[in-house]
């Protein structure tokens, strides 16, 4: 699954393909926003992980990951 973040202030947005489900980014991007002084934190596939503090989010876009064709048709 794609997830696309907007940070205020930054030219590009950030983004990671993630092993959770829409669900589960969701939920976390709701506890993280209700916290005080909190943190959005996300781990891709490679387990690299990504936190944004909750100020800066500008948004936070979940797609499921669309499949590309590889190769050529023929026509």
């Amino acid at each position: 699954m794609e997830v696309k973040i907007g940070v205020q202030f930054a030219p590009r947005e950030l983004v990671l393909d993630s092993a959770q489900t829409p669900g589960e980014v969701a939920d976390l991007v709701t506890k993280a926003l209700d916290a005080e002084s909190g943190a959005l934190t996300l781990v891709d596939e490679r387990g690299r992980r990504v936190i944004v503090p909750v100020a800066k989010l500008a948004y936070v876009e979940i797609a499921e990951s669309s499949s590309r064709p590889v190769g050529f048709t023929a026509g």
